[in-house]
């Protein structure tokens, strides 16, 4: 473990482990087979980078994405590591020539993708002192997974011809079938499941329903600016959407790009390197972006349409924090986007299990309990108290009996024979004069005009929770008409009450959470602040800490993540050291990047913390 720890300090920059590392590694070198879940940002990579530095010979690792590879590899080779990878995207000396490094044994970590396996597996493979397979994204290869690829599927092929090789397979989310699945599909040896836990502290969770199209681009604006300068990626489920909000986002200031199958590969790979070099900081993209980015300072991520799952949700999600500093995540449910998931899962071709899945999140976005313990709960960790860095635990629902109200909407739904949706109801129960109303006659139903004191948005709120209750069940096969359920039936006729979450406008929520976002920003940059020139020298040095490495990402042609991330900046703002004993203890600082940079940074903190008192 001394060693270990040692390889960590000298190319990580980290004096000790995070959870399960130190025993997954262990595990390995004992040349078992793994399978290790962990959070996006948990730690995954070093689980076998860091064998592969310590054991003689290569390790391989299979990567879906060249733009993963790339991410990786830069890292590695800026931390001291000689690493390379195989992909379609070289030319043929670019391959011959890593081949022949690989094979003379002068790199360390060859990633190659899992359509190069089958390929490479008579020939090259077997010529390589192969000490460990890697295959990252595991969950790909099993159909129950949420991101099934087919290329997955002949990498039990390398199982066959590498037996004594001990195997790693990685995955961020997988459920207890696709666990299942990836061990028999790779036909791993009586592996060990490592199972990381999946909370993510550092990023907060919002959920906002009902806003229309515009509604939803005035709060994505407001949100952008509440973290200037800050990169994030909108999450969209159609490609035109993602086009659609670059065009609406840019009068107000907000310069993105968007990112989707329908670009040319270079206009992909333009929109992918400007976000990750920081020459644009919000990309709008379908769901496919992300998989392969491994940038550690994404802040926020957005998701205009709702997720067709939480496996795909918490994937996403995890983009932002990976460094592990506070960053937001919001997400906007609508029942539209509920139609048209619905209708994907239904012609896929695992309707039940599809369905179930959808159903799951669409309850995650109706709760009105702590959303990361619904989230941690569907991987089977289970938790005590309430995170407090949620919209439920931050506004915690008022409820009222609302069984009076609850039956005014059931009643005029039995009343016209079941045979309205959501909208129709609410003009009936406010006493709409639509003509499409009255040429039905619903004007002169007893419960017409039984609701006037409730705004539309109140009754729209009441009816999401009425559905959520399973008072009411919405017919989607049929113009989404709603019926009463067995359980309204006894609401409707006294037989027990209905306890309601009070309505509260948006506004309030997000003035209150907005206030205490802010609240939540200031204290972590200014965790050692003692006084109004402390706080002034923090920022100065922030701001020109962030300058220093943009100045040296441009100049070395990196992104700037890769010099040093964010959570590594943050740590140089509250230690400032002034030596290069002192900097070496900084978070991520390995003995390369200590070589490399520690002057350079070192001289920039002293200088800004001579510079004179401000008033």
């Amino acid at each position: 473990m001394e060693q270990l720890l040692a390889l960590l300090k000298k190319f990580f920059g980290y004096t000790s482990f995070r959870p399960l590392q130190a025993e997954i590694i262990q595990h390995i070198l004992r040349k078992r087979d793994s399978l290790v879940l962990m959070p996006t940002g948990g730690g995954k990579s070093i689980c076998y980078q860091l064998p592969a530095i310590y054991l003689p010979g290569i390790t391989l690792v299979i990567s879906p994405l060249i733009a993963l590879m790339k991410d990786q590899v830069e890292g590695l080779i800026a931390n001291g590591i000689p690493a390379a990878s195989l992909n379609s995207m070289m030319s043929e000396s670019e391959q011959q020539q890593v081949k022949q490094l690989c094979i003379q044994g002068k790199i360390k970590l060859l990633y190659i993708s899992p359509e190069r396996v089958k390929v490479d597996a008579d020939w090259f493979l077997p010529r390589l002192d192969i000490s460990l397979i890697a295959i990252d994204e595991a969950h790909c290869i099993s159909h129950w997974g949420h991101d099934f690829r087919p290329e997955y599927t002949q990498l039990a092929i390398l199982k066959e011809r590498f037996p004594q090789v001990p195997f790693i397979a990685l995955t961020a989310t997988a459920d207890k079938v696709t666990r299942t699945d990836i061990v028999e599909q790779l036909k791993l040896r009586e592996p060990k499941i490592f199972i990381s836990s999946f909370d993510r502290p550092n990023l907060s969770l919002t959920v906002r329903r009902g806003l229309n199209q515009r509604e939803k681009i005035r709060a994505i604006v407001s949100f952008i600016r509440q973290h200037k300068e800050q990169s994030g990626i909108i999450y969209c489920l159609r490609r035109n959407t993602t086009e659609m909000l670059v065009r609406e986002l840019e009068p107000f200031g907000i310069h993105a790009t968007a990112y989707h199958a329908g670009l040319s590969p270079q206009e992909r790979d333009r929109a992918q390197n400007d976000f990750i070099n920081d020459r644009v900081e919000v990309v709008c993209a379908t769901v496919a972006f992300g998989m392969g980015i491994d940038k550690s300072n994404i802040r926020w991520v957005i998701h205009f349409n709702m997720p067709g799952s939480i496996e795909n949700y918490y994937q996403e999600i995890g983009r932002a924090g990976r460094d592990g500093a506070k960053s937001d995540t919001l997400l906007f449910y609508s029942l539209s986007d509920l139609i048209v998931l619905r209708q994907f899962a239904e012609e896929s071709g695992q309707q039940e299990v599809n369905l179930e899945k959808l159903n799951r999140m669409q309850r995650y976005c109706e709760s009105d309990i702590c959303r990361r313990r619904i989230l941690l709960s569907y991987f089977g960790e289970e938790v005590e108290k309430d995170c407090g860095n949620c919209d439920v635990c931050l506004n915690p629902p008022e409820r009222f009996d609302g069984s009076v109200l609850v039956q005014k909407a059931l009643s005029a739904v039995v009343r016209t024979q079941q045979q309205v949706a959501m909208d129709m109801l609410i003009y009936i129960l406010r006493g709409s004069a639509r003509a499409d109303l009255t040429e039905k006659g619903y004007h002169q139903i007893k419960t017409y005009g039984a609701g006037r004191d409730l705004s539309y948005l109140e009754w729209k709120e009441y009816i999401y929770q009425m559905i959520q209750l399973g008072f009411l069940e919405m017919d989607y096969a049929n113009g989404n008409k709603l019926k009463v359920t067995a359980l309204g039936m006894k609401v409707l006729y006294g037989q027990s009450k209905a306890l309601l979450a009070k309505y509260r406008p948006a506004t309030e929520k997000e003035t209150k959470r907005s206030r205490l976002a802010a609240e939540e920003e200031k204290a972590a940059r200014s965790r050692l602040v003692r006084s109004a020139f402390t706080a002034k020298v923090d920022e100065q040095l922030w701001e020109a800490l962030k300058q220093l490495r943009k100045q040296l990402a441009e100049k070395e042609s990196t992104p700037a993540y890769i010099i040093f991330s964010d959570a590594a900046l943050e740590d140089m703002v509250e230690t400032k050291p002034t030596t290069l004993e002192e900097f070496a203890q900084v978070r991520g600082v390995g003995q390369i990047k200590l070589e490399k940079y520690g002057r350079t940074f070192v001289s920039l903190i002293r200088f800004v913390l001579k510079m004179p008192k401000l008033a």
